[in-house]
């Protein structure tokens, strides 16, 4: 039996020269432009940031189930403290350029509201009460003076 030589063949990946590999293709893809003109990118680009926000809450739950283990009834101490230490190493680390501490301090008060007391209320356990009762009670607190 005779063998074809051709068979065992090699491909390269050739980049371009100039062209930069990894993010920028990325970023050149998920690009404002890019998005509006294609709506498969549009929701994947949604898809991409609603998994990062479950995967965000998810280890920020977690984390601040185990430190309010850790910490007991000074837990909420705590997490005022962790608050106040972020806003001000942001602050002090982007002194020069206020513009650029918005975004940073904008993530920490974020992070501190989904931790709060309302987070836990919101995503309490199948023993809690349901949405339906949870929005009944925040509406009698409402209505009454």
């Amino acid at each position: 039996m005779a063998q074809d030589s051709g068979s065992h063949s090699y491909h390269r990946v050739h980049f371009p020269a100039g062209r930069k590999r990894g993010v920028s293709s990325l970023s050149h893809y998920f690009s404002p432009a890019s998005v509006a003109n294609s709506p498969v990118r549009a929701l994947l680009l949604v898809g991409i940031v609603l998994l990062a926000y479950w995967f965000l809450s998810l280890t920020l739950g977690f984390t601040f189930s185990v430190l309010h283990v850790v910490f007991g009834r000074f837990f909420w101490v705590f997490r005022v403290i962790l608050f106040s230490m972020s806003c001000v190493y942001i602050l002090h680390k982007y002194e020069g350029e206020p513009e650029n501490a918005i975004l940073p301090l904008c993530f920490v008060v974020a992070v501190y509201f989904m931790t709060g007391p309302m987070g836990f209320y919101w995503r309490g356990g199948p023993s809690g009460p349901s949405v339906e009762e949870k929005l009944e009670h925040l509406e009698n607190q409402r209505k009454q003076p």
